[in-house]
């Protein structure tokens, strides 16, 4: 016999020693041996009985009998807990509704396939487009967003999985192929009390949907959801049903299904594989290991089978890695102007026969400063896909798995060493973003080198105090074409409108002249914006405008008869945040839109040459060139002014030149004012 056993035949020993004979002692061997879990087929179990009331009578009286509590009588910790009644709370609404489907799921009979799907591709691409919304229109996507568009995309490419059981009228069992798929959505309610209610509403016809009419339905729902406004027309008719309790946790999830639904899809949590859970980020980026997110198909067996609900799965894991352009078609629906990271397998680079991927980076990092500008997302009207070969990962043997290594850099940025992704952001906000950046013509390396130390440190958010500066002043543009627009109707008055930026754009210029301590600044413009200029930048009064536009004006110079007031020029002061002032000069200008380019660099060449015979050192006056994108592409004299620049008798130190692009060539359409890349490129 084991020794184990031993502390238990004593107990047995001494139960039997102080019961009765007869009866009673067979009764409280029974009752004892009730409480040990004994072996089957063990041959000392019985001779230990049988032995067992010749040892009870040879034993002691003074021996106390071992005896079980009773039922009724509490234990000591027991007895110092309060008694509380139990609170009975009767389901209605909706919890009775969840009970009542809870227990008709039991009558399906129903089978579940798991998948594990490696999530780097979604968790890189979802963040690439939140990262854009947040620095344009705003909005968030969530992964079940993408996910549930998988699903639906995945349904509608296997429409088999959308099949449910049914019966005809005269009771024989049907499978029912659905027109639409209802899309079920489990959305969890949280309660003040701390209790939980669940409902399912569902999206009617999703397949027909794009993903930004899936992504606002979704929200819509969801939102009416939470604030008790669901009908029961949104409850009525769902096919197939997505639960996502990856959201608190949950890894791995087998939910019910409802009768009368195909199947529902479980989404676990995005996390580490558990034997991964413990290794470093170096490690983890090191060795290419990506977090999952296990998918389960629970499905209603008697219509579907186990092999296409395993291929189901396999045809959305294949949309979450990017087959059949599926995250272009994402980025599309919801007009992100770049090209969606793509998956691919870790690549190592045999140093011995290839370049090696340090290189690469540097290749990759020369490309954006000299075609960055190419995918520069300067056109706010229209939507276009931006992209350019010799920027693409691929082309250098890079990948998704190389983001978060570190690389050497060379010096880019002032560091020696960045991640690949910290490197993509930077070049991507220097030079593909909204400011477009061309300079690498330069043959210059203290003027490229200039260029580089400025743009290639990270975008730095301005402060609020420079986004309210910005924001007064287009607002005051805004109000002033407003204003003469309704005030003066049908007086021609070449409107800003479409480029009211022009105005906090010459603010900031005029702005940092002042603070430099500049002189003065000129500024020669055709006709378009010049009244939104002249009051708003060179300080002429809305008084003087408005009685133009009236007919009251006096003549500027005794018997002149004066000139249209989208000629005239003026004088005026500006004030900067920092309190100093710079003069300000706007000049006249004629009909021929350029033919103020030369006039005005004679000017500021000679408000220079007076400066300098003063005492004054270096240019002193800024002149700033305005033109319109047609204007400036197609005149000769823009290329005449540019090719004076240098030379010695003409020089002024530089002019800003600054293309208004309203893409409306004043007769002319946006393809044929500008064929070349952006308006200020001239091909020659």
């Amino acid at each position: 016999m084991a020794p184990s056993w031993w502390p238990i035949f004593e107990s047995i020993d001494k139960a039997i020693s102080g019961a009765p004979a007869g009866a009673n002692a067979t009764e409280a061997v029974a009752s004892a041996s009730t409480t040990a879990t004994v072996e089957k087929d063990t041959p000392n179990t019985a001779p230990a009985a049988a032995e067992a009331p010749k040892k009870s009578a040879a034993a002691p009286a003074k021996d106390a009998p071992l005896t079980a509590p009773k039922a009724d009588t509490p234990s000591p910790k027991a007895k110092n807990v309060e008694e509380v009644e139990d609170k009975i709370v009767p389901l209605r609404g909706p919890a009775k509704a969840v009970a009542t489907n809870m227990e008709d799921s039991l009558t399906v009979p129903t089978a579940t396939t798991v998948r594990a799907v490696p999530a780097k591709l979604l968790i890189e691409n979802r963040a690439a487009i939140n990262k854009y919304l947040a620095r344009t229109r705003g909005g968030k996507i969530s992964f079940t967003h993408i996910i549930g568009y998988a699903v639906i995309r995945a349904l509608a490419a296997m429409p088999s999985m959308n099949v449910t059981y049914g019966h005809d009228e005269k009771g024989k069992p049907i499978a029912i192929h659905n027109g639409h798929v209802n899309f079920g959505l489990a959305i969890d309610l949280p309660r003040p009390d701390g209790t939980r209610s669940l409902v399912v509403p569902n999206i009617k016809g999703a397949e027909t949907l794009s993903f930004l009419e899936f992504w606002e339905a979704y929200d819509d729902i969801v939102k009416r959801g939470r604030a008790g406004q669901l009908g029961l027309e949104d409850f009525t008719g769902t096919t197939v049903s997505l639960t996502n309790p990856g959201g608190i946790g949950t890894v791995h999830s087998v939910p019910r299904l409802s009768k009368g639904q195909a199947a529902i899809i479980g989404v676990g949590a995005l996390e580490y594989p558990a034997e991964f859970r413990g290794v470093s980020d170096k490690i983890i980026s090191q060795n290419a290991i990506s977090k999952v997110i296990t998918l389960t198909s629970t499905y209603d067996h008697r219509v579907i089978q186990g092999a296409g609900s395993g291929e189901f799965l396999k045809i959305v894991e294949s949309y979450l890695l990017g087959a059949e352009g599926f995250y272009d078609e994402i980025f599309e629906a919801i007009r992100i102007p770049f090209k969606p990271l793509r998956w691919s397998r870790d690549n190592q680079v045999d140093p011995d026969i290839e370049v090696s991927k340090v290189a690469r980076i540097q290749q990759l990092i020369h490309a954006y400063r000299v075609h960055g500008h190419l995918v520069a997302q300067t056109n706010p009207l229209g939507y276009h896909v931006l992209s350019h070969p010799d920027l693409e990962l691929e082309k250098y043997g890079l990948s998704l798995w190389d983001l978060d290594r570190v690389w050497p850099t060379g010096g880019f940025g002032d560091k020696d060493a960045l991640p690949l992704r910290t490197i993509l952001e930077r070049l991507n906000e220097a030079y593909a973003g909204t400011l477009a950046v061309e300079y690498m013509y330069n043959e210059s390396p203290e003027v490229r080198q200039w260029f580089q130390d400025q743009l290639e440190h990270g975008y730095t958010k301005p402060c609020r105090e420079e986004l309210l500066r910005v924001l007064h002043k287009l607002v005051e543009a805004e109000a002033f074409e407003n204003f003469l627009q309704t005030k003066y109707l049908g007086q021609k008055r070449f409107s800003l409108e479409g480029g009211e930026s022009l105005i906090p754009l010459l603010d900031a210029i005029i702005d940092k002249a002042a603070s430099k301590d500049m002189n003065g600044v000129a500024i020669g413009m055709a006709h378009r914006g010049r009244l939104n200029v002249l009051t708003n930048i060179a300080g002429k009064s809305y008084a003087q405008i408005f009685r133009e536009f009236s007919g009251t004006a006096e003549p500027a110079h005794g018997n002149s008869s004066g000139d249209v007031k989208y000629h005239l020029g003026t004088e005026g002061t500006y004030t900067s945040d920092s309190g100093k002032q710079t003069q300000v000069y706007l000049a006249a200008n004629p009909s021929h839109l350029e033919a103020v380019n030369t006039v005005l660099e004679g000017i500021v060449r000679a408000k220079q040459d007076v400066l300098n015979e003063q005492g004054v050192e270096g240019r002193p006056i800024l002149p700033i060139l305005i033109h319109g994108d047609a204007a400036f592409a197609g005149q000769g004299i823009v290329m005449e002014t540019l090719q004076m620049a240098n030379l010695r008798g003409y020089t002024t130190g530089g002019t800003v030149h600054i293309v208004v692009n309203n893409q409306i060539g004043f007769t002319t359409t946006p393809r044929t004012d500008a064929p070349q890349p952006t308006p200020p490129t001239l091909r020659v």
